[in-house]
């Protein structure tokens, strides 16, 4: 048997409360380990971006602690990737200068990032395209190169935040396949928050499912191993039933919502 993956960053009894008053998570537990695809799944307003933009320590929790076991690093932003929901791309900047920033950033000049820029864009499939603007890209195209800036950094942990949401269908099922193929050759971990019961079934080996505001982990689903599907892993009896599992926690939660 192999050894059980180590926890790669844990979140426990973690809250936030925004200056308006409003509280995103309240007693908000997860670890995340080594290797694995984590799926947040809720409704709209329940705290799973908040959750992520703690883990990449872009806010600080109100109560509870985010922390890094094993780790020996103090700051643990050189070590993750950051996918938004828009691609938010440079318009001014070709491909190649968008994957750039981040390295640039961290004071890396454009000729000793070339060979970077250049494993990134080939890993999501646009060598060809380092000198297109965002302009000359389809909204797949887009997103790829946000991936490709994110990778640049070679993260220990990518956190995607509903990256495929204002896709068409085609184009999303295209790119789910994509990501796992990515995270199956680099062997990174993976937080990806979606609202979509079939995206996170099809990708995730790990399904957390949080409650409405103020959210917290009410369930887990276990999901497959990570890496590439079968063809017909959307037309199987396993993945009917992992949606149909995720499904039922989320009628329950709601029906105790309104109860």
């Amino acid at each position: 048997m192999n050894a059980p993956a180590s926890t790669l960053v844990s979140l426990h009894g973690v809250s936030k409360v925004f200056a308006n008053g409003v509280t995103a998570l309240y007693g908000f537990d997860l670890d995340i380990r080594a290797g694995e695809f984590v799926s947040l799944l809720g409704p709209s307003g329940c705290g799973k971006s908040t959750a992520l933009r703690l883990i990449a320590g872009l806010a600080e929790p109100t109560a509870g602690h985010v922390t890094w076991p094993g780790s020996a690093h103090e700051d643990h932003r050189s070590e993750i990737g950051f996918v938004f929901q828009e691609p938010t791309l440079m318009p001014w900047a070709n491909v190649a200068d968008n994957v750039w920033l981040p390295l640039r950033l961290r004071g890396l000049s454009r000729r000793d990032a070339q060979e970077r820029i250049a494993e990134s864009l080939a890993l999501v499939g646009l060598q060809d395209f380092a000198k297109a603007y965002p302009r000359e890209l389809s909204g797949g195209m887009k997103m790829r190169v946000s991936i490709a800036r994110a990778l640049s950094l070679r993260p220990r942990l990518l956190l995607m935040d509903e990256p495929f949401a204002a896709l068409d269908e085609i184009t999303r099922f295209k790119l789910n396949d994509d990501l796992l193929k990515l995270q199956n050759d680099l062997r990174c971990t993976i937080m990806f928050v979606t609202h979509s019961v079939y995206e996170s079934a099809y990708l995730s080996s790990r399904i957390a499912i949080m409650s409405p505001r103020p959210g917290r982990v009410v369930a887990e689903v276990v999901g497959e191993m990570p890496g590439p599907r079968a063809k017909d892993f959307r037309t199987s009896p396993r993945y009917a039933a992992l949606c149909g599992e995720i499904s039922q926690i989320l009628l329950e939660q709601s029906a105790e919502e309104h109860a």
